[in-house]
């Protein structure tokens, strides 16, 4: 009998439940406040769906054995940006939507086998909204949310900020059999793999360049202006960025401009995010998201509502990152109500009922106990906070 659960899955004890809920909890009050509600999309979906037109790989995605091609979602997004675009399809928009749920992965661990991995994610999504103010929204709901976590100055939160026009831009300079793998390259910081490009010499000394090309957004911003000119793009991700540096900078958050910063999975065709804190013994990513109009495109017929955008915090890194520091009121333990003699299980089952009547958490102790002392040592032994003890 296996005595261990699959690997990549994991077996969460009462405390850590208790702390995934209350993070969540925190998450979903500032949500509300502005204005986003909550749905809940299916774990299990079409494979085309979870797919998102091949910008989750096969590999990612852990497939189900059905008459149908099914699998686990890796990610909320693409289920809410179908549902969005088909059961919500008559709702006004701006859409503004929550969720929060577990996700599944399927890696290739060293030794070629696959691996499966669970996380809880909390996150929003803001759908028919095309301008860039939803992107500035997305950016101060994030950092409101991260407000509401009790973050420390010593886990140094940074919010790296990347966009895919700019990749698009920089790379459409070299020649057309170039572009894919020098994308690929600066993505994946590989100067060996730039160094190895058919490439004109300035064209390898700005690719080098571009990957230690990172940090306060003005500096990265005037470096690209003088690569690609005054192009548009750049005016509108400055204006957003300014928009946000106040109130980064309130909560001790560092904006870090990082041209070649692309997340994991390739959802996004726009503004791409990750908030990134120093952790006990490495850096823990708590929190990514971005713009993903093409995604929307692929289930919405009306072009004009093809937008969306929005972000997903990883709850269980932000736990590891916090312990028990965790902000708001920490559930009280049970009182320990025991009886002794025939009928002390019925005087000692009244008595909790009485106390859940006024809110008060109480648990039955099923054996009798003679004294107070023993409902005591039984008390302590549980975690409760006390004993009452009723004599018969």
């Amino acid at each position: 009998m296996a005595l261990q659960p699959a690997t990549g899955a994991r077996d969460l004890n009462p405390r850590e439940v208790e702390s995934n809920r209350r993070i969540c909890d925190l998450l979903a009050e500032m949500y509300r406040l502005w204005g986003y509600q909550e749905v809940a999309p299916p774990t299990i979906e079409r494979l085309a769906t979870l797919g998102a037109g091949g910008a989750i790989a096969e590999q990612d995605v852990i497939r189900l054995v059905a008459e149908e091609p099914l699998g686990l979602r890796p990610e909320l997004t693409a289920s809410i940006a179908r549902a969005a675009s088909t059961r919500m399809v008559d709702r006004a928009r701006p859409l503004r939507l929550w969720a929060c749920g577990t996700t599944f992965g399927s890696f290739i661990a060293d030794g070629g086998g696959q691996r499966i991995s669970e996380r809880l994610q909390s996150g929003v999504e803001l759908l028919g909204a095309v301008s860039p103010a939803a992107d500035r929204e997305l950016m101060h709901l994030l950092l409101a949310a991260v407000g509401t976590l009790g973050l420390r100055p010593s886990h140094r939160p940074t919010l790296l900020v990347g966009h895919h026009g700019l990749l698009d831009a920089l790379v459409a300079a070299l020649p057309a059999e170039c572009r894919r793998r020098g994308r690929e390259a600066l993505t994946s910081f590989d100067p060996l793999a730039i160094s190895v490009l058919p490439l004109p010499e300035d064209d390898r000394r700005r690719l080098m360049a571009l990957l230690g090309l990172r940090g306060e957004p003005a500096r990265v911003l005037y470096q690209l202006e003088q690569w690609l000119g005054p192009v548009p793009l750049l005016d509108s991700l400055a204006s957003t960025l300014a928009g946000v540096a106040a109130p980064a900078a309130s909560l001790g958050v560092r904006l870090q401009l990082d041209p070649t910063f692309q997340p994991h999975f390739d959802l996004y065709d726009g503004l791409v995010l990750k908030l990134v804190c120093q952790g006990t013994h490495a850096p823990l990513a708590i929190a990514s998201g971005g713009r993903y109009d093409a995604l929307v495109g692929r289930f919405c017929s009306d072009p004009a509502q093809a937008a969306g955008t929005g972000f997903g915090f990883d709850i269980e890194a932000i736990r590891d990152l916090l312990g028990t520091q965790i902000p708001g009121p920490t559930p009280a333990s049970p009182w320990l109500v025991a009886g002794s003699g025939p009928d002390g299980l019925n005087l000692a089952l009244a008595k909790v009922g009485e106390l859940h009547a006024e809110g008060v958490a109480a648990e039955i102790c099923t054996v009798a106990c003679a004294s107070q002392k023993e409902a005591d040592r039984i008390a302590a032994e549980r975690g409760c906070r006390g004993a009452l003890w009723l004599p018969s």
